[in-house]
């Protein structure tokens, strides 16, 4: 599989996102029809997202949002409060889904070895199709309220934790060396979040996100793999 085989199958997800968010939200919101909740709560997102990214979410005016979103500050407020709601439902709401699609994938393998392979993959397949909410995530936890901070924070230790138990339970089956898996794990997160970062690196090497993916896991599994495991410490 490789991105555009990956971002097929999530998008025909992303209309599931945002009727989630209104399934959830839908006491708040306003609007009643389906459709246009959909198609809205989208730019609306993407609006925020981009000038968040640019300037910073507490820079942002609602008027300002509106411009970029087509729709007016009136409309605006059918589908939100205020721009702390505003927040919690971007945090929130992606933090889901984000979650279900990595677990959904991991769950399809059962070596330990193909797992960590899989929640790199995924992860940075994800951080490259939400790549804008990935870097308003990671950036927004720098200046906002200590109790959000430390959501985003543990949301950020959650693939850490992914990671680390895929490897710790590859140690235990003979497939990983025995190393640290705390710091192994957390390695692992750093090279993820560099994709995210500092993808205008990247793009200045003309380097793509599968060549990313394929150099990542090899780099990994040249850590983390035993070199010639018996057959008797992994089954097939």
């Amino acid at each position: 599989m490789d991105y555009s085989e990956f971002k097929q199958s999530v998008n025909l997800s992303r209309q599931d996102f945002y009727r989630r968010i209104f399934m959830e939200n839908r006491a708040n919101i306003r609007v009643k029809k389906e459709e246009t909740v959909i198609k809205n709560l989208e730019k609306i997102f993407c609006a925020a997202l981009k000038l968040s990214n640019r300037n910073g979410f507490q820079a942002m005016s609602i008027r300002d949002l509106g411009r970029e979103a087509g729709l007016s500050m009136g409309a605006l407020y059918a589908y939100f409060s205020s721009k702390e709601e505003l927040f919690g439902m971007l945090q929130t709401q992606a933090q889901i889904h984000v979650r279900r699609v990595l677990e959904e994938w991991i769950s399809r393998e059962d070596n330990p070895a193909e797992r960590l392979r899989t929640a790199i993959q995924t992860h940075l397949y994800l951080s490259e199709d939400l790549q804008p909410w990935f870097y308003f995530s990671f950036m927004e936890a720098k200046t906002i309220a200590v109790d959000t901070a430390a959501s985003i924070h543990s949301n950020e230790e959650y693939i850490e934790n992914v990671i680390r138990d895929i490897l710790e339970n590859g140690v235990r089956t003979g497939i990983f060396t025995a190393r640290n898996c705390r710091l192994t794990a957390s390695a692992v997160k750093a090279l993820l979040q560099d994709w995210y970062l500092t993808r205008w690196r990247f793009a200045r090497d003309h380097i793509s996100i599968d060549q990313y993916v394929a150099f990542t896991i090899a780099f990994v599994e040249s850590f983390c793999m035993v070199e010639n495991p018996s057959s008797e410490d992994h089954p097939a």
